[in-house]
């Protein structure tokens, strides 16, 4: 058996299905370790950051540090991550216990853990208060103070002093805090939307579309008799700007979750941001969905980004005969985001046997059509990847027709598509862009009911994306919530949608999230462009990249 922080103990003792983390021996010993810390006399709607620390551990099994706990299981002292015996798998986000197969684990609220006249417990073992000495036994030998066996369900454990501290802090306020933005009649829903210049009608669109959606279900009773209420803020001229924004409505308005927020442009402020006040955020308005690991929790996307468009159309390339042994090149402005689209794609052309493609990069502001088409031609590139807007990408395809050379184009997540169609004709079916979403994905009884709520509540005429968008976020939302149930929390809407599976929602793909995913529908369409009849042209099926 290795050595480690604590030694384990020679006797061990068989698991059971599903079995909790350490917390049933942890919790238990709590009123002896800190017995001296006065308990809050009301409920509080903050955490502490060692108490946000050891909410992870007891939520997770997972050291914020990056430490290992490590749990040792069954007769043989089996060694597992902790990470797959979270103490809220058997004791709930409440530390009451849920019953499950037979087993009723331990009650490790604070009342029960600081009774002073010791634990009697159903089977009749009985024990007194724990000690300091009572931590160590119960954790590495699985005793309690009266040298009796833990239930046989319970593993034991290695875990830094330093994380076992931050845990016993927050066992402390386990069943005694309050989340933020909830109440008995009400729960409060943020978002974020830009205020000035020209998507300012698009951030009132959004804050119209939501708060119909609100009324709606509002006049409906809400969500188990709560009433939601949004509040607004607005971004800033800066990203840091935009994330102190931010920070103060969480803070200032004590918001529960947030919705169809719009982030483009400063994905690197607010969604760590989420994270760090552990605030759900469903639908925001990005086409850079952030899903390196590790994984941020906290941030649900609707559709794919570049990236995930990006490697569809790769897909395509590969299923599609005609773009055989074809030299591919992609362009696109330098920065952190777009280098990460170029090394998805690198790394999906080698899962489909492609060449790597090749790459040209220039300054953002600084797209020479004229230089990039000469270059290219000159290379015998047959495919150009082209990852800016559709102004600059007319200008590239008016040189390149001046040159009489007519690449393939692939454009990934390109807005102002519709401006494409003033191409020169030669580059007739020659363009193919990627859509997360087509009308093939839209139900007429969605539609019927989205058409009734934006005539009822007078939604204009422009930026129906971003309706449709707003929509689709908080429809997720209000079916995660009450998912969630009437003990609602952050983790419970979390677990929530993280157990939406194929969801219809009615104007987009079908939603699908979970504990490793948080892009609900993976995948694009490919179009392509009919320039003599102005329209788009189906090139593929729905292309999933999961």
């Amino acid at each position: 058996m290795k050595k480690r922080l604590y030694l384990l103990g020679k006797r061990s003792f068989g698991l059971s299905s599903r079995c909790a983390l350490f917390c049933i021996v942890l919790g238990a010993i709590v009123a002896a370790v800190v017995s001296n810390v006065p308990h809050p006399a009301t409920a509080q709607t903050s955490l502490s950051a060692r108490e946000s620390r050891g909410k992870q551990i007891y939520l997770r099994g997972t050291s914020p540090s990056g430490k290992e706990i490590l749990a040792y299981v069954g007769e043989s002292a089996m060694e597992a991550p902790a990470s797959n015996f979270p103490c809220a798998n058997c004791h709930g986000l409440d530390g009451q216990g849920k019953p499950e197969g037979g087993i009723t684990p331990s009650n490790i609220s604070w009342e029960a853990l600081t009774k002073v006249y010791g634990v009697k417990h159903l089977n009749g073992r009985q024990h007194p208060a724990y000690t300091s000495r009572g931590l160590e036994l119960a954790i590495t030998r699985g005793i309690d103070p009266a040298g009796n066996k833990l239930q046989t369900v319970m593993p034991r454990y290695v875990i830094s002093r330093e994380d076992l501290a931050d845990l016993v802090v927050y066992l402390e306020r386990l069943g005694k805090y309050e989340e933020p933005g909830i109440s008995e009649t009400r729960i409060i829903i943020g978002t974020v939307v830009p205020a000035k210049g020209s998507l300012a009608d698009m951030g009132q669109v959004t804050t119209t579309v939501i708060k119909a959606f609100f009324d709606e279900i509002n006049s409906r009773g809400g969500i188990y008799n709560r009433q939601l209420e949004l509040k607004v803020v607005e971004t800033a001229e800066t990203p840091e700007g935009t994330r102190a924004n931010v920070a103060r409505l969480i803070k200032d308005e004590q918001v529960f979750a947030m919705t169809g927020a719009f982030i483009a442009g400063y994905e690197k402020e607010v969604v760590p941001l989420m994270a760090e006040k552990e605030v759900p955020l469903i639908g925001p308005m990005t086409l850079y969905p952030q899903t390196i690991f590790p994984l941020n929790r906290y941030v649900f996307y609707l559709l794919s980004g570049v990236e995930e468009q990006a490697c569809a159309l790769i897909d395509f390339i590969d299923q599609n005969s005609k773009f055989n042994n074809k030299s591919i090149v992609f362009a696109y402005p330098r920065n952190e985001m777009n280098a990460r689209v170029v090394e998805a794609i690198r790394e999906r052309s080698k899962k489909n046997g492609l060449s790597s493609p090749h790459t040209f990069a220039y300054e953002a502001g600084q797209f020479d059509a004229t230089a990039m088409t000469r270059q290219f031609q000159k290379a015998g590139y047959d495919i150009v990847f082209l990852l800016t807007g559709s102004e600059e990408v007319l200008s590239f395809l008016k040189e390149a027709a001046a040159l009489e050379w007519f690449p393939f184009v692939f454009l990934p997540g390109t807005a102002g598509a519709l401006d494409l169609f003033r191409a020169p004709p030669n580059f007739n079916s020659k363009v193919f862009v990627s859509f997360p979403t087509s009308p093939s994905d839209h139900s007429e009884a969605e539609l019927k009911e989205f058409r009734a709520l934006a005539a009822k509540y007078n939604f204009p005429s422009q930026h129906r994306v971003a309706q449709v968008s707003a929509y689709t976020s908080v429809k997720i939302l209000v079916e995660a919530l009450k998912r969630a149930g009437r003990h609602l929390s952050r983790e419970e809407l979390i677990k929530a949608l993280e157990g939406l599976y194929e969801y219809p929602t009615g104007l987009t793909p079908a939603i699908t999230y979970g504990p490793n995913r948080r892009i609900g529908a993976m995948g694009a369409w490919v179009v392509t462009l009919d320039l003599e009849k102005k329209q788009f042209l189906p090139a593929s099926k729905w292309i999933g990249i999961n």
